[in-house]
């Protein structure tokens, strides 16, 4: 094996031409929009928060409405959408003195399809 670093080990016999290598590796992605993707999948690897981002994906809710849903308590239901608001998972709009969650865009949906698509498909 060739060391790369004092620390790192790789191949000699690499199964991708050279150049197609560099090629991948000039598009990686920054490292925040790597971390900033890692935590939205952290967020989504929760089972309340994913139940959350089901029932919002029906109609858009109140926390007592998502908190009597789930069985759950409204502080519960306000913690987890926080966190799935600063990740802008979702959103919120005011009426009157009622706070109406949804869903932040359409492609929170395709997220959350697309990954039960893949668990209904095995």
């Amino acid at each position: 094996m060739k060391k790369l670093t004092e620390d790192k080990e790789i191949c000699q016999v690499s199964a991708t031409d050279a150049n197609e290598l560099e090629k991948i590796k000039k598009t990686m992605l920054e490292e925040e929009k790597i971390n900033l993707l890692s935590q939205t999948f952290k967020a989504l690897a929760d089972p309340t928060r994913l139940k959350i981002i089901y029932v919002l994906s029906r109609s858009p809710l109140c926390v007592c409405d998502i908190a009597q849903l789930l069985d759950m308590t409204q502080s519960a239901i306000s913690h987890h959408l926080r966190l799935l608001r600063n990740l802008k998972l979702v959103k919120f709009k005011k009426e009157g003195k009622m706070v109406i969650y949804s869903l932040d865009d359409y492609h929170v949906l395709e997220l959350f399809s697309q990954g039960l698509d893949h668990v209904n498909h095995q």
